[in-house]
């Protein structure tokens, strides 16, 4: 499935259907939708048929506490950092490189001279071939696909992918955060569902604050760079389920198993299409989902996490879905951005919306 998440950001073509590669949300939802990076546009395997339509109702109960608006921030770090952002580009510093790439969010001007953009070590480029597929160019030297990278100690490989991402979302680092720290405090086995779980940074944070990890994805080179990640970290004996599937129609299946998880995550797109010309539009199918997520919770969940990118609405909106959908369960739901602080100026670049159900 074909997302237009990044089309409106980047104003960059997307892959058409039968291509190679697609990059991450361009392909995820349902049916048979390719979650996140570097999607095989070709599905992995027989789609599955289509459900019946989930029939939904209004629950009873309270709803949840709120907190709103939240700002969740990543600052500068050894890991990560943005330097510098402006014109429709953001220079950002993965470990040992410098990379410029485009950043539709960054309307004001630059803050840094000429001379520390013209540094970068990796430029992804406006051409485009006739797939839609960029590229990305080298100016000191020709680097390969992977470089090593670290996130709060774990180490993984960073990918220049032809969709210009490079194997991680770094603003995501405070929901993993908060995460970790719910699996810790729990004392307790806690079980995670990762669905549209691309590369497994998320995943492999949960493996190490000691939950068991169910980590789904439609495509298969993205889960096979997972596993290169588990490897990489240290990480191969931690309980991780790695399973190609599309994430919906395996939470449905694991519905009608009675399978239970503590934490879920899960990052839909805005819109899609898949191979036989079904349909996922966020706003029509995101509350059959949301409720899906609350159904396959364990009778004492910790947390249900939300994310969404590139869509024309405030968080207000799928802040009333989580609260809706949460009735009577208590807890609390907290909703606002996702936020990368520049170093340079010390501007915030939005990055996407969350809503978070926690117990």
């Amino acid at each position: 499935m074909k997302s237009f998440r990044d089309k409106r950001r980047d104003n960059r073509p997307t892959a058409k259907s039968g291509t190679g590669e697609v990059r991450p949300h361009e392909t995820r939802g349902r049916p048979d939708a390719r979650p996140r990076e570097a999607r095989d546009a070709k599905p992995d395997s027989q789609p599955a048929p289509n459900s019946a339509p989930r029939i939904l109702a209004r629950r009873d109960g309270a709803l949840p506490a709120e907190q709103l608006p939240l700002i969740l921030e990543v600052a500068p770090n050894a890991d990560y950092a943005l330097l510098d952002s402006g014109a429709g580009q953001k220079l950002e510093q993965y470990g040992p490189y410098r990379i410029v790439r485009p950043e539709g969010q960054a309307i004001w001007q630059k803050a840094l001279p000429a001379k520390d953009w013209e540094r970068a070590d990796a430029i992804f480029t406006g051409d485009t071939d006739e797939e839609g597929i960029g590229r990305w160019r080298f100016p000191k030297m020709p680097l390969g696909e992977t470089w090593p990278m670290k996130h709060d100690g774990i180490d993984y490989l960073g990918r220049f992918t032809s969709f210009r991402h490079v194997g991680v979302f770094p603003e995501q680092a405070s929901h993993w955060d908060h995460m970790a720290g719910l699996i810790a405090a729990a004392k307790r086995p806690v079980k995670v569902l990762n669905l549209f779980g691309y590369t497994g940074l998320a995943s492999l944070v949960a493996a190490r604050a000691g939950a068991e990890v169910t980590h789904v994805d439609a495509s298969k080179k993205a889960i096979g760079w997972a596993r290169e990640n588990q490897e990489m970290a240290g990480l191969g004996g931690k309980p991780i389920r790695w399973i190609v599937d599309d994430a919906v129609k395996f939470a449905e299946r694991e519905e009608r198993r009675g399978s239970r998880y503590d934490i879920i995550l899960f990052d839909p797109p805005a819109y899609g299409r898949g191979p036989k010309g079904e349909i996922w539009q966020l706003f029509e199918d995101l509350p059959a989902l949301t409720d899906l997520c609350r159904a396959i919770l364990t009778p004492k969940p910790l947390a249900v996490v939300l994310t969404a990118y590139s869509i024309r609405a405030s968080f207000f909106a799928i802040h009333a879905l989580m609260r809706d959908t949460f009735a009577g369960m208590g807890g609390r739901v907290e909703s606002g951005e996702l936020i990368i602080r520049e170093k340079s100026a010390g501007r915030a670049l939005s990055t996407s919306l969350f809503s978070r159900w926690v117990a």
